[in-house]
Formats: C-alpha cells, sequence, structure tokens
C-alpha cells in the first residue's frame, strides 16, 4: 500500500516524493519519458549538459532553497546578462546605468532621466512633424507610451 501516487518526476514531483519518503511515507512515481527530471532534464553529450527541452533556469534569493536544490543535484549558478549591439557597440540590458553612461555619458539617474525626456521630445517632435497623429511602428509605441501619452 502506499501513501501517495505522483504522476511526473519534474521539479515538484521529485522533490515531493524526495521529502514524503524522508517522513517514511511510500510513494509511486509514474512518468511518461524515460528519465527523471521533468523538463529541467539534461543529456550530457560529449562532455557538455545539452538542456533537451529547452533552456531551464532555477532562480532563487533563498539560500535555504538553494542549498536544499543542490544538496538533490548540483545547479550550476547562472547570472543572466545580456547585451545589445548597437551599430558595432555592445550594450547592456536591461537598460540601467552603465547603459546610460555608455550612450550618453551620464552618472546620475536624474541625469538620465532628463536625456531620455529630451529625447522622447524629439522623437515627438518629429513625429508630428512627419504629420503623424498616432505611432506607425513599435518604436514610436514605445516612445508614446513611455511619458509623452499623445501625438
Amino acid at each position: 500500500m502506499r501513501d501517495y501516487l505522483i504522476v511526473g518526476s519534474g521539479l515538484f514531483g521529485a522533490v515531493f516524493a524526495y521529502q514524503a519518503k524522508r517522513q517514511g511515507k511510500q510513494c509511486l512515481v509514474i512518468e511518461k519519458r524515460p528519465h527523471l527530471g521533468g523538463n529541467v532534464y539534461c543529456e550530457k553529450i560529449e562532455g557538455i549538459n545539452v538542456h533537451k527541452y529547452g533552456a531551464y533556469i532555477f532562480h532563487t534569493n533563498n539560500n535555504e532553497v538553494w542549498d536544499f536544490v543542490n544538496s538533490l543535484v548540483p545547479f550550476n549558478r547562472y547570472t543572466n546578462s545580456p547585451i545589445a549591439n548597437y551599430h558595432g557597440k555592445f550594450y547592456n540590458l536591461p537598460f540601467n546605468m552603465n547603459t546610460f553612461y555608455q550612450i550618453w555619458g551620464v552618472t546620475t539617474p536624474e541625469a538620465a532621466k532628463a536625456k531620455i525626456e529630451e529625447q522622447k521630445a524629439e522623437a515627438v517632435a518629429k513625429m508630428k512633424a512627419d504629420g503623424a497623429s498616432e505611432p506607425r511602428n513599435l518604436e514610436e509605441q514605445g516612445l508614446w507610451f513611455g511619458g509623452e501619452g499623445h501625438l
């Protein structure tokens, strides 16, 4: 006789079964795939962990949770730090003060906000001069909703 029937051995199913077993419960885990781990499953191919179902990033700032999941299986620490290539120069994304310094040389949030407002006003003035009464593309839409609110 089993205490729990667990369908799926992804993160939730596997952790639930593990915790229940630690409390003396009997579990039956049913998994349709030929491996454990659900969508987090990796295959080692030529020494490289390859995400079979697409990249999966586990984020937490809770040290207790991080230590727990790493006690079960080692997770790689990953910091997402995308960049954009604009006219051959690389910029940090999402935008931050380093990005604004790279683009405009500003060093304070107030200076960055002023520069953004200046560029929005120039863009909206250009759209009006071109006869636009509403955004014509995604860039103009972003400027329009970025604080101007109307053309």
